[in-house]
């Protein structure tokens, strides 16, 4: 066994530079001609969303500590000088390949499928006719130049907005002749327009709004003479920083911190990759970075806002086929769900088995005469759901509902803050959870009177209560009627509403109270297991692993001879195959046509295997500092399927997972020699397919 100390920090990888490296995996998938092309084209668009947001938060947030002379603490040890420039070196990596990666292999491949995207230099003159007149009746009336002198500063403007640098020449109708202006395209602007169908002979053709506003910008400045058109983006710092110790009202706070956030410091700035140096460095100093913040790009700047043409082009052929109507044993639609879990426990597994079912289990609350409360956490929700509107129908029922919603989950904010004006308006109960801690778990409680005594039945699950998601995240459901199951659920409700001492839970782990130390133990049990030179594992299926005393835990089960497994989608702090220390554990990362989003536990137990589901990342914040749930499965046969489904289809996986190895290079999972093709995700929508 080597001496090396648990906490060198060459045994920690960096959490941003990780994430970085999810995001090629990602961009992999856009480069993936096993993939439909149009879903090629939305891992694209995905990457591009996660690279704003990492700029928003990650980046912004060690730039502040850098500015400010503190230090990381981080196990790695960066610091923030080092970090921002691997970062910085990375990124601009990145950001060519990614550009890459749309003009030589995407596009090339839509125009072979007649979908076009034509530039200004390419319009035929009927296609020309037809953009000015769009322009000027469409696009035109919204736009506001402003040519910048004294009177006219440098505008403030919004977060990620596209805007266009403009050079002039001559002198306007007053005499002023500053030579630059800026175009702001405000967001009701659609950013991808498709021709008319009589302009698009034999397929689908399509124009950037930044061509059409090059194009005509010449318009907005009559009389003068344009001599430059650049197209520019400013991502900006878009954490919410709330003294929760002086917020009297969190509604309050809240909503004007989010107007502060489009205008927060500057961390990247994008340009097109033509835009003259001089024009650059005075946009540089105008948002107060240096060139290290700025990315010249081969096309659109606003890359993620494209997305709308997912929307636009209709070609079921250039997609993943629809899996069936709703994937689900007809049986559990044949009787009420409370009543079939008074016989058992149901495990559902999104998006093989279908959402409806979670949906319809409040529905059914909705429409009983002997529910009497109905509790649900909420942390990110779309604006139609029916589940909102069966909270309104049972509260208008006179059923009492309460509903936990968590005002700051990131970028949902202002959603769920109208969410709670709706539901408040329609006599619903809403708090907001605890302040300093942000309710992450997913739970939905109904409380019903049978033979004059009162019965809990729970939902629990590892995603949120939102129908798309759950068409796109691989998450669980359990459904259970379990009294000590259901009396947890309600001591977990009575602490987020109401105030006292946290109850001493009978199934359920909470963070941010037992969690942590409950993890802790069972590992410890593994590693004397192992230490008895007894069986011993750990498979962990997580989104994130970067808490460091996880991570020492694990390296010592690692030391003890436990068979370490584990699934992290993105963020891994930890380093595998270290001699001595990490050479029992092997990490692995699945990106397919799923987001792998469900977070799993399974120890061996010397044979009595512990299987829990969560709503917690192995991440200080999950661990410490959020409202988390964990909670048992007990049947044999549920415990079986998760350890299947969950981790030897992908340990299993040939065709779309990845391995981290000791040197931190994800290296693509490769078939052995005779070895069939296998694909988890694949082989559970065919069996789901097959039994609904």
């Amino acid at each position: 066994m080597t001496n090396m100390s648990l906490t060198d920090p060459t045994l920690y990888l960096n959490r941003e530079l990780s994430q970085l490296a999810f995001n090629y995996r990602v961009l992999a998938q856009a480069k993936d001609t096993t993939f439909p092309l149009i879903e090629r084209l939305r891992f694209l668009f995905i990457c591009s969303h996660n690279i704003d947001e990492f700029f928003e938060i990650r980046v912004a947030n060690v730039q502040k500590k850098y500015l400010l002379g503190a230090a990381l603490n981080n196990a790695d040890g960066m610091q923030p000088t080092e970090l921002l420039k691997k970062i910085s070196d990375i990124a601009h990596d990145f950001s060519q390949e990614q550009y890459r990666v749309l003009n030589e292999l995407l596009i090339p491949a839509l125009a072979q499928e007649n979908i076009h995207f034509i530039y200004r230099t390419q319009w035929t003159q009927a296609q020309a006719d037809w953009i000015k007149r769009r322009f000027r009746q469409e696009i035109l009336p919204v736009l506001t130049p402003i040519g910048l002198d004294v009177a006219h500063p440098f505008p403030r403007l919004v977060n990620k907005s596209l805007n266009f640098a403009v050079s002039l020449e001559g002198k306007d109708a007053f005499g002023r002749d500053s030579g630059l202006a800026i175009i702001h395209a405000p967001r009701s602007l659609e950013r991808v327009t498709r021709f008319p169908d009589d302009l698009c002979p034999h397929g689908d053709y399509f124009v950037f709004l930044s061509s059409i506003i090059h194009a005509h910008a010449q318009e907005l400045f009559p009389g003068m003479n344009v001599t430059g058109c650049y197209q520019f983006r400013l991502t900006r710092d878009s954490e919410l920083f709330l003294d929760e110790d002086i917020s009297e009202d969190l509604f309050k706070t809240l909503k004007l911190k989010l107007h502060e956030r489009q205008y927060g410091d500057s961390v990247r700035l994008e340009v097109i990759d033509y835009c003259p140096t001089r024009v650059a460095n005075f946009l540089l100093a105008q948002f107060k970075i240096n060139e290290n913040h700025l990315y010249r790009v081969q096309g659109p700047v606003n890359l993620h806002s494209l997305s709308v043409i997912l929307t636009k082009i209709y070609r079921p052929d250039l997609r993943f086929p629809e899996p069936g109507p709703e994937m689900m044993s007809g049986d559990l639609y044949q009787q009420p769900l409370m009543q079939q879990l008074k016989q058992k426990d149901i495990l559902l597994y999104h998006p093989y088995e279908s959402f409806h079912l979670v949906e319809n289990f409040l529905l059914q609350a909705t429409h009983d005469k002997d529910v009497l409360a109905i509790k649900l956490t909420l942390y990110r929700i779309q604006t139609d759901s029916s589940m909102v509107d069966a909270l309104i129908e049972a509260a208008h029922a006179g059923i009492e509902v309460t509903t936990v919603i968590e005002l700051r989950a990131r970028f949902d904010e202002e959603g769920n803050m109208e969410l709670a004006n709706r539901l408040q308006a329609a006599g619903v109960l809403v708090v907001y959870g605890v302040l300093g801690y942000k309710t992450h778990a997913k739970m939905m409680l109904i409380v019903r009177r049978e033979q004059g005594k009162l019965v809990r039945y729970v939902h629990l699950g590892t995603g949120n209560y939102h129908y798309y998601n759950a068409r796109q995240y691989a998450d669980f459901s359990l459904f259970t009627a379990n009294p000590e199951m259901t009396l947890d659920a309600h001591y977990v409700f009575q602490q987020l509403t109401g105030m006292g001492r946290a109850s001493k839970l009978k199934k359920m782990v909470q963070a941010p109270f037992m969690l942590h130390k409950t993890l802790l133990a069972l590992i410890e049990k593994e590693i004397a297991y192992a230490r008895e030179k007894k069986p011993a594992k750990i498979y962990l299926k997580l989104n994130a692993l970067t808490e460091n005393s996880m991570i020492a835990a694990l390296y010592r089960a690692s030391q003890a001879g436990v068979e370490v497994k584990l699934i992290v989608r993105g963020m891994c702090c930890l380093r595998p195959g270290v001699a001595g220390v990490s050479d029992n554990i092997n990490v692995y990362s699945l990106v397919g046509r799923y987001l792998e989003h469900g977070r799993a536990y399974y120890f061996y137990q010397n044979g009595e295997e512990k299987v829990y589901l969560s709503s917690a990342d192995w991440m200080e914040r999950n661990l410490f500092h959020r409202v988390e749930i964990c909670f048992p499965i007990e049947e044999v046969t549920l415990k079986k399927r998760i350890l299947k489904e969950a981790f030897e289809y992908i340990f299993k996986d040939n065709l779309y997972c990845w391995q981290l190895k000791e040197d931190e290079q994800y290296i693509k999972v490769q078939p052995k020699k005779n070895e069939k093709l296998f694909s988890g995700q694949e082989t559970l929508l065919a069996a789901y397919q097959t039994q609904g």
